[in-house]
């Protein structure tokens, strides 16, 4: 029965070997006669601490006042109060005698002399950090004496730990006791190991034994001093050796030397209270005092004082002690932002105080909280999120960000807010390179074909832009099905001018990817016709474009003229010094972050027209402006000559086609969508001059037109885009038909039907819209009008 009660109090294990944890090196100062240890669990080898008692014989005083403190610091729980995690005792033989050792293992800590030391504080930084401290122990105390009733008997320097996070925290409960307040007739000692406490740190009524008056005075009393003594060896940086040392004030700040001298006052019954130290000292008004106080009660503040706060706190915290920032404030702000009872404007905080950290401790503490916040709904932290990507993508692994970050973000490319899409849709510059081949072709390349048809007409600029850059990211096939389609068919034909001009430099940023025979029959003919597109810039992009791919071809026939044919497909812009960095165009326009206004113009490496941002209804985007010269360019118009048509390529019209997960053989029959494009020997007319041509080859008789359909047609000036039924093909939904060129018969139609076919409508004039009137009886002239007759009119009418 004796030993299942001392392993109750002693422990679970029966010896050091059946002890959980190993032991490493000792801390070179502890409370009383114990040992401080660092120590690590053998289970998943995260840190602990041990502390280790000795005596001579189970019945040895230091063990008893030990198991003491076992059995207090298993049972009292608080913040501030070292927590508990196992204890044991071990016996072990030396010859004759027998030696019983205590280990107690807690979360892992720091002797606060050692901490101070290693903290190097001072100034101001160092007395925030202090009173941020004294706060902590001050509750711990006030708990134990007012809520509990029990009196610690030893609070000093010694008896004060402090945790990874900075928090200090009160252990040593040897001494601790219950306060026996209603038994005052009783003689015996009320703190039974009394006698383990140092002389220097004991009250009068305490150092003489006088039990009595401790029954009579206030529970915290003897703790009251305790902490005064603790104030005292915090601020003068010495051990306290003899009592008469407190009388030297020196050292203590002013706003706390009137609370330190009633703490240390000589009646017991007058010594201050610690909760009304907490409530009413001065000294622990402070910014840091307040910020972790505020951060700590966070779910009782309302959404207004939590957009407040956290809207401060970035500027706040430059100005508080880094580390304290670091290793207390920034878990509690990943902590909060994780369950939900933060605001979104704490991501700023929390990105901010998260550049300070190595890139280390960055991947360990704040990466695992970012990629669950991907997985929020609240739309401000993911927007929060998409627009700081640069600050973190790079420390992203690969398989993170195919695996669990991509799957949130791909919802933003559907989204109903434009500035949402195009926020997911610069992302991708960053992220792009860590995604797998199979994620890029099966899921990316179908959300991208989407964006550029996008209403935005900014967002489908930023597409073409994004497209250019992650053609390295591509296979080989897929570039072929994709690039030339995205930037002829559709960007070098859109209605936006800087959307043209990002397709022109797309093509010619990715040159290099382009055969002989696609840069003759596909690339050039669909710039060429862009030579005299109405907006200037766009004129300029594409003569510089048709530059560059002429001197491709022409150093392909100066090594076919030599015999050197080999290595002719992959002739590209690395052969051209001048455009060497054409890239930077894109990678910079996509890594602007901030408002329209604060982004810095780039300057283009083929043009000397800069890029910067223009507005496109919510969204801020990047692209290109046009020159100063013309009216500026905004998201929301189509075109800057409603009247004057973009000119059509002459190339082929084919869509992006069909992406199989990014696996594509090489060679493909002639009925797949991407491959159906057969070199021309000369280009096709525009659609207009088909027109013309097919109906001159009709005879000249052709039915009349009805005016409104006349005025319709003239209306017209793009071709009609096909709409197919199968929405699984996204890349040939852009294909627009070849003009009709067939002559149909003459068919001979009575007067008011309409041909669709005709060719003649988009020419035709529109039809007389007044009738003859009917003639009369008389003498060739028509009958007047009847006037008009006034009044009320009586009209028969049948039933």
């Amino acid at each position: 029965m004796l030993r299942f009660l001392k392993g109750v109090v002693g422990g679970s294990g029966t010896g050091i070997k059946d002890l959980p944890y190993n032991i490493a090196d000792p801390y070179p100062s502890a409370w009383g006669s114990w040992t401080h240890f660092r120590g690590t669990s053998k289970d998943d080898g995260s840190p602990v601490s041990i502390f280790s008692l000795s005596g001579s014989n189970a019945q040895d005083g230091h063990l008893a006042a030990g198991r003491n403190g076992v059995k207090r610091l298993r049972t009292v729980r608080h913040p501030n109060i070292l927590s508990f995690l196992h204890s044991t005792e071990a016996e072990t033989f030396d010859g004759s005698s027998t030696k019983v050792t205590m280990y107690i293992v807690t979360e892992p800590v720091m002797p606060l002399s050692e901490k101070i030391k290693e903290l190097g504080l001072e100034g101001t930084k160092r007395d925030e950090y202090y009173a941020w401290g004294l706060h902590r122990i001050a509750k711990a105390v006030s708990f134990l004496n007012n809520d509990c009733k029990l009196v610690h008997g030893n609070v000093c320097l010694a008896s004060v730990v402090v945790t990874q996070t900075l928090d200090w925290k009160l252990h040593a409960f040897d001494v601790l006791s219950e306060f026996d307040m209603n038994n005052e007739a009783s003689a015996g000692p009320m703190l039974p190991y009394a006698w383990l406490v140092g002389a220097q740190y004991k009250p009068t009524e305490l150092l003489n034994s006088d039990w009595a008056a401790i029954r009579k005075s206030p529970p915290w009393a003897i703790d009251s001093w305790g902490l005064g003594c603790l104030i005292y060896e915090l601020f003068s940086g010495m051990k306290l050796g003899r009592t008469e040392e407190l009388k030297n004030t020196a050292s203590i700040p002013k706003a706390l030397l009137p609370d330190y001298q009633r703490l240390l006052s000589a009646m017991p019954s007058r010594r201050l209270n610690t909760s009304k130290l907490i409530e009413n000292s001065e000294y622990f008004q402070n910014k840091l005092v307040d910020t972790i106080h505020f951060m700590e009660i966070l779910n009782l503040k309302d959404s207004v004082e939590k957009d407040t706060f956290f809207r401060k706190l970035p500027n706040l915290a430059e100005q508080l002690p880094r580390q304290i920032v670091l290793k207390k404030l920034l878990p509690l702000l990943a902590s909060a932002l994780e369950f939900g009872s933060a605001a979104s404007p704490a991501l700023t905080a929390l990105l901010k105080m998260g550049s300070w950290l190595s890139t280390d401790e960055f991947s360990e503490k704040l990466l695992p909280t970012i990629v669950k916040l991907f997985a929020s709904n609240d739309r401000a932290i993911r927007v929060g999120l998409l627009q700081h990507v640069d600050q973190y993508g790079e420390s992203l692994s690969a398989q993170i960000v195919d695996e669990q970050v991509y799957p949130h973000i791909a919802t933003g490319f559907s989204d109903t807010s434009a500035f949402l899409r195009e926020l997911t849709l610069k992302s991708m510059l960053v992220l792009a390179p860590k995604l797998s081949l199979r994620t890029i072709s099966g899921s990316l390349l179908k959300y991208l074909s989407k964006l550029q048809v996008d209403e935005e007409p900014a967002i489908r600029t930023n597409t073409t832009i994004l497209l250019g850059n992650i053609a390295s990211y591509l296979n080989e096939g897929t570039r072929k099905r994709v690039l030339i389609n995205a930037f002829t068919v559709r960007a070098l034909r859109d209605t936006f001018s800087p959307a043209r001009g990002a397709g022109i430099m797309a093509l010619c940023a990715t040159s290099s990817y382009y055969d002989i025979n696609e840069i003759a029959t596909r690339i050039l003919p669909s710039v060429v016709v862009l030579t005299i597109d109405p907006d200037s810039d766009v004129r300029s992009k594409a003569f510089q474009a048709v530059d560059q791919f002429l001197q491709i071809l022409k150093q392909y026939q100066e090594k076919a003229n030599s015999g050197d044919t080999t290595g002719a497909a992959g002739l590209g812009m690395p052969s051209v010094p001048a455009n060497a960095s054409l890239l930077g165009w894109a990678m910079s326009s996509l890594t602007l972050k901030g408002k329209p206004s604060e982004q810095a113009p780039l300057a283009s490496a083929t043009s000397s027209t800069p890029i910067t941002s223009t507005s496109s209804n919510a969204s801020s985007v990047l692209v290109m402006d046009p020159p100063s010269t013309e009216p500026a360019v905004h998201g929301n118009s189509t075109s800057d000559f409603a009247d004057q048509p973009v000119p059509a390529s002459p190339t082929s019209t084919d869509g992006w086609g069909e992406l199989e997960n990014g696996v594509h053989e090489e060679h493909e029959t002639d009925k797949d969508g991407w491959d159906d494009l057969e070199p021309l020997e000369e280009p096709k007319p525009s659609p207009a001059l088909a027109n013309i041509q097919a109906a001159q080859k009709r005879p000249v008789s052709q039915p009349a037109l009805q005016p409104k359909q006349a005025a319709s047609s003239r209306t017209k000036i793009t071709a009609k885009v096909t709409k197919h039924d199968d929405d699984g093909d996204l890349w040939d939904s852009i294909a627009a038909p070849a003009p009709k060129t067939v002559s149909k018969p003459l068919n001979v139609k009575r007067a008011g039907t309409v041909n669709d076919d005709d060719l003649w409508n988009a020419i035709a004039a529109p039809a007389p819209s007044t009738r003859a009137q009917p003639l009369s009886a008389g003498r060739g002239r028509g009958a007047k009008p009847a006037s008009q007759s006034l009044g009320a009119q009586r009209k028969n009418r049948t039933s």
